[in-house]
């Protein structure tokens, strides 16, 4: 074995001992690097005569291509290793069953929407929807409230361009259905025959500058309307009454009418609830305001207060949600925690 045939060896017996991709390129560079043997070779050339050149060089050239392969051979052998135990470590039993796709579920604020909406559905009232950005007219005006009410002051309420402002109750809409349901029937009630009760909700996304526990500048109100000839205070008392038993599932349940200031009603409500049992029993909790309809309201509706009587009531669902399922920040509902929102799916 001449020394270009040892040489070849001694660099695979080197390569097959690394047992790393450093090792390994350490290993290279006694034999292919600047300094390493193949080099040395290649530079001590330069002394011989042009057929020694030609003879030794092409030796060389042949065990350099030998080494390489060599070099590359273990790189390789590394390299399967390497992916071997990344798969055994990462194996999978494919007999395994798969994993089920979790499903989604509704938001517990709209789960309470539904559910009001469910239940004074129950009870023959409509469903309506209207704009978030409001016209003073509609939000305040037409509410019978007065230009100095602090409702209109930009601490409370967000304005934007145009005179335009979010609006900062459903209340809004007693007025837009109650106008559109007029002008359907304008032709009956010229005529003197009447026209259909206006049952409606109104539940959605209100704003008001306000933020803390209890608190948010987006929340969700439901407003109720209820107008007829002959719609008194006691049908209010035995409508929310029903609904606060359905909506908590609960017959034992007390409500209580303290009475309040609304501009748009009169006489005006707040409406308490006292649980008989459970964590929050014997605890008066405000849930609505409520009222007759202010005959000024009646009036902007189109309608004439000497023959159209009724009710209006404001809860809050976010609120109503709060005491359901026993949640004492309100914040968490728009946290957008999974942790949190999942309990309710």
């Amino acid at each position: 074995m001449n020394e270009l045939d040892s040489l070849i060896e001694q660099a695979r017996a080197s390569f097959a001992k690394a047992q790393t991709p450093a090792d390994l390129e350490n290993a290279k560079a006694l034999y292919l690097g600047k300094s390493g043997r193949i080099t040395e070779l290649m530079k001590g050339m330069a002394a011989l005569s042009v057929e020694e050149k030609k003879r030794l060089g092409a030796a060389v050239n042949v065990a350099k291509q030998a080494i390489e392969a060599a070099l590359n051979a273990q790189r390789q052998a590394l390299a399967d290793a390497e992916l071997a135990l990344q798969l055994k470590a990462e194996a999978l039993d494919v007999s395994l069953p798969g994993r089920a796709l979790s499903q989604g579920g509704l938001h517990p604020v709209s789960l309470t929407l539904e559910r009001i909406e469910e239940i004074f559905g129950s009870m023959g009232f409509e469903v309506a929807q209207g704009p978030e950005i409001e016209t003073d007219w509609f939000n305040f005006t037409a509410l019978n409230t007065p230009q100095d009410h602090p409702a209109r002051s930009m601490h409370d309420t967000f304005y934007v361009e145009g005179g335009h402002l979010l609006r900062t109750h459903t209340s809004p809409m007693q007025i837009r259905h109650a106008v559109q349901h007029v002008k359907r029937h304008r032709a009956s009630l010229d005529a003197g025959l009447g026209m259909p009760e206006i049952r409606v909700i109104a539940p959605g996304r209100t704003y008001r500058v306000d933020s803390d526990a209890t608190h948010s500048p987006m929340f969700h109100q439901c407003e109720g309307l209820w107008i007829g000839q002959n719609v008194s205070f006691k049908d209010l008392k035995v409508v929310f009454t029903d609904f606060c038993r359905s909506f908590f599932e609960s017959e034992d349940l007390v409500l209580r009418f303290r009475p309040s200031f609304f501009p748009f009603t009169e006489p005006s409500a707040e409406i308490d609830i006292q649980f008989q049992t459970g964590p929050l029993a014997g605890r008066w909790l405000e849930v609505a305001g409520a009222g007759q309809v202010h005959p000024n309201v009646v009036r902007n509706m189109g309608l004439d207060p000497e023959h159209s009587i009724g009710f209006a009531f404001g809860m809050g669902p976010d609120r109503l949600t709060m005491l359901r399922y026993g949640v004492n920040d309100l914040r968490l509902f728009f946290d957008g925690d999974i942790r949190f929102l999942s309990q309710f799916q």
